[in-house]
């Protein structure tokens, strides 16, 4: 039997019980005058052990389309009287899986069954464009399975799994990337090389980099869904994943060039693992304290330009003023990093991070957002060889001796719209002691400076972005103060983030990076991951323009174009033994295009086209002699699907 006759059954049903009851309460309407017969006024609901009578409309029920479907009553019986009619109970929507809740006793009154799971509650199914229900076809309120996560899942925290107040949500992620890319290459041209007779201290700028990620994460947690704070949380990711390098040549993967051009890598991590507990409710609108201890993700502002990491922790945070305030304060004890996948080790690094922020929305206008943030790193003196071999702290520049850097960071930012004008800003100060800077070989103060903007208007389907960003450089690298700006950990989302050359590509120079992957600034720091912050640097300044186009709901397209100048050259002259130096560092290039089938981030495929037009700056630091340093060029390719 078809679903679209489900509606027309229920009005049937009604009008049989409606009908009953009438014929039992008045006469006949072609027998005027008579008297009613006892057994027709009998009372409406019988006693539970009084039989049915035999001729009381049908209650029977069949199995239509995997539901349960109440049979239509048989209008010409005129039963002697009615019963309670209890009719099959409709199951819910999505893929609910086993209530734990007890049932009750079945209620003794036909218009109304108790339902003790509130959240497992029926509907009946309905047709609504009377196509039968086609598989490709996006249907409202239909049964889902297991497998399915664009429906309600009990998997995926959409109906308690215990009770009423908890749930698990269950993710797999598996995240692809090819790295195909540009960049300049030692060539060793005065030991082992790929290729003999090269006078050329950089060589082949040719490399391949794959990443493949699979991500499990486990949610266990106790609330009321949406509408109040958790209760409790119990957390765990584990993340496996797979790398490669191909590179032209030597001791690029390894300082060993017996290892030759290629390097192939597997890491599993327990990237996450935390225990939440609300501590307080500060108010009646469900403001709340609450601690959380473990591996966790943390973000100290908006871009990321800071601190951005999976690590140890205490965390306790909470929202104030009916969730219009919410502030943090942490503690990290840092896990050594994986040189090759990034991932969490379960070494010591003994850095010890303290974070203190407070955010209030609506400050002026509405959706308008601030942060104040004072953030302490202590970072002791250590001596660190990287997983393949090469050493990164301390950073392998003029006198490397294990020194001991303390700095405290002070912040402003803001995020939100004004009207139709979306901005963002960050302002860091940075100050603190330095035992003995490699580079400057003498301790240093620390004093340096860092802002950022990002002013951005939307117009349809378009997009259009101008950013700028300053990190101080270090004008003087012979005293005793360091000027240049560094981060803890950072991963900027800004001025174009992923699709843009400057910032996405590793660019190494001479046993350092000049600039590291995933960041902005030049700090020749060894690596961003296991190197410590270095506060002589050039710093730079960055005029970024970009616009996003959404072509179609599921395509969009980014585009971005970066003009780069070194903020002071003077620590690269001393580093490279160059007394002249231009502060151009070129032009940075980046379009590319994202693509969600499914108009949900269930599978994303992301794409980018990325190039670097070298300035006389940057020339002078990879080809002193010459000037001659070609285009850089890089893409990649990104498939992320998630359950």
């Amino acid at each position: 039997m078809p679903r679209n006759t489900n509606a027309y059954r229920w009005i049937c049903v009604l009008a049989a019980v409606s009908a009953a009851h009438l014929q039992a309460a008045t006469p006949a309407p072609d027998s005027p005058g008579q008297q009613p017969d006892p057994a027709a006024v009998a009372p409406a609901v019988p006693a539970p052990a009084a039989p049915a009578p035999t001729d009381a409309a049908p209650r029977s029920s069949t199995v239509i389309e995997g539901r349960l479907q109440p049979e239509v009553p048989d209008l010409t019986a005129v039963p002697a009287a009615v019963e309670v009619i209890h009719y099959p109970i409709e199951p819910p929507l999505g893929f609910t899986g086993p209530t734990s809740v007890p049932p009750t006793e079945e209620q003794g009154d036909s218009e109304w069954v108790p339902m003790p799971d509130r959240w497992r509650s029926p509907f009946p199914c309905w047709d609504r464009y009377d196509k039968g229900h086609p598989p490709v076809w996006d249907y409202p309120y239909e049964i889902g399975d297991i497998w399915n996560p664009f429906k309600q899942n009990v998997l995926k925290g959409d109906y308690p799994i215990i009770g009423q107040h908890t749930f698990l949500e269950l993710t797999v992620t598996d995240v692809f990337l090819v790295n195909p890319v540009q960049t300049p290459t030692s060539g060793r041209s005065f030991e082992s090389t790929s290729r003999p007779n090269e006078d050329d201290f950089f060589g082949s700028p040719n490399q391949l980099g794959t990443q493949n990620f699979v991500v499990l994460s486990a949610d266990l947690n106790h609330g009321d869904a949406a509408f109040k704070p958790t209760d409790w949380r119990i957390h765990l990711t584990g993340v496996f994943n797979v790398n490669t390098l191909n590179v032209d040549e030597l001791a690029v993967v390894n300082p060993d060039v017996q290892r030759a051009t290629q390097r192939d890598m597997t890491k599993f991590s327990l990237q996450e693992y935390f225990v939440e507990a609300k501590l307080a409710d500060l108010s009646p609108y469900y403001d709340f304290v609450s601690a959380r201890v473990g591996s966790q993700f943390f973000n100290n502002d908006f871009r990321g330009f800071l601190f951005t990491d999976t690590n140890r922790a205490i965390r306790i945070f909470g929202t104030e003023f009916a969730n219009r305030d919410q502030f943090n304060l942490a503690y990290f004890r840092q896990d050594e990093k994986d040189t090759d996948s990034g991932l969490n080790t379960w070494n010591d690094r003994r850095q010890d991070i303290f974070i203190a922020n407070y955010y209030h929305q609506d400050f002026i206008f509405p959706g308008y957002t601030i942060q104040g943030s004072i953030v302490y790193n202590h970072d002791p003196a250590s001596v660190k060889y990287d997983n393949n071999g090469f050493l990164v702290r301390p950073d392998p520049v003029g006198a490397f001796q294990p020194h001991e850097v303390d700095v405290v960071y002070f912040g402003l930012a803001s995020e939100g719209h004004i009207d139709r004008y979306n901005v963002s800003t960050q302002v860091y100060y940075a100050a603190g002691h330095d035992t003995l800077n490699p580079l400057a070989n003498q301790p240093q103060e620390i004093g340096a400076w860092f802002a950022a903007a990002e002013l951005s208007y939307d117009r349809d389907w378009a997009r259009f972005r101008t950013s700028f960003l300053y990190s101080e450089g270090d004008r003087n690298v012979n005293n005793a103060h360091a000027t240049g700006f560094d981060s803890i950990l950072d991963n900027p989302d800004f001025a174009g983030g992923q699709f843009n050359y400057w910032g996405h590509e590793q660019i190494k120079l001479f046993g350092v990076n000049l600039l590291n992957a995933g960041s902005l600034i030049p700090d020749l720091r060894s690596s961003r991951i296991q190197g410590q912050a270095n506060f002589v640097n050039p710093g730079v300044l960055l005029f970024n323009l970009g616009a996003d186009f959404d072509l179609t709901p599921k395509l969009k397209w980014i585009n971005n174009v970066d003009f780069l100048w070194f903020d002071s050259t003077q620590s690269l002259q001393v580093f490279t033994f160059d007394g002249h130096m231009n502060s151009f560092i070129g032009t940075s290039f980046g379009t590319g295009l994202e693509y969600r089938p499914l108009l949900s981030n269930n599978i994303i495929l992301t794409g980018g086209f990325l190039a670097l037009n070298p300035g006389s700056g940057f020339k002078a630091l990879y080809d002193p002699l010459n000037g001659s340093v070609n285009v850089q060029l890089a893409g990649f390719m990104q498939l992320t699907l998630t359950y």
